[in-house]
């Protein structure tokens, strides 16, 4: 009898050990999860708070909406040089008759003449740079063009424009004496006449430069 009490006692004693084994692993599992909660927490409050902070990222990352807005808007092209007086702008052709002319003979280099081309008008125009015909009266064809093409280009109100003239090659004997030419800014229009200041001058094979803006580089052919 003895014996059955002593078992009876162990198996107790060993059950409270159970219980109190399974509270302690219960106790240590809450503790553990509460310890590996506030490691997560951290991040997704970083990413609220990160939120709220301005955006770092530069143009061309995809970054804030005014740093969008300064790459794509520019500047407008009405403010851009030479558009208010471009084609676009509305600046139309300039005709013969927009312009004042005067031709002079040079004295260097010998046997030409400059043409200075004026815009008498309150209104810029479109210079035709590579199209200038020279007619001397009495004499079959214009003259031919000689040196580099020109290009248009806006001749504003009051500013010239230069053309070289050569009347005579030394090497051509000959020629016919001119007091005046024929100028037309395209060949389409009607020539106006001009007189050769110091004039008159011995022709035998005319010829003329596009437009320059300068009376140097005009002279230079």
């Amino acid at each position: 009898m003895a014996y059955a009490a002593r078992s009876r006692r162990t198996s107790a004693v060993l059950a409270a050990l159970s219980l109190g084994i399974v509270a302690l692993t219960a106790c240590n599992g809450d503790a553990e999860q509460d310890r590996a909660a506030p490691s997560a927490n951290p991040s997704a409050a970083g990413s609220d708070r990160g939120s709220d902070r301005p955006s770092t990222a530069g143009p061309g990352d995809g970054g804030s909406a005014s740093g969008g807005s300064s790459g794509s808007g520019g500047t407008p092209p009405s403010s851009q040089p030479g558009s208010d007086d471009g084609q676009d702008g509305g600046v139309g052709m300039c005709e013969t008759t927009d312009l004042g002319y005067n031709v002079t003979v040079a004295s260097k280099p010998v046997n030409h003449a400059l043409l200075t081309a004026t815009n008498k008008g309150s209104d810029p125009c479109l210079l035709p740079g590579n199209e200038l015909v020279i007619t001397i009266p009495g004499l079959d064809g214009a003259a031919e063009h000689v040196g580099p093409d020109g290009k248009d280009w806006i001749l504003r109100a009051g500013e010239s424009a230069y053309a070289g003239i050569m009347f005579s090659r030394a090497d051509t004997a000959g020629g016919k004496s001119a007091h005046k030419v024929e100028v037309a800014l395209t060949p389409s229009e009607t020539p106006t006449t001009v007189p050769i200041n110091d004039g008159p001058v011995t022709v035998n094979d005319g010829q003329v430069t596009s437009f320059f803006s300068t009376a140097e580089d005009a002279l230079t052919y």
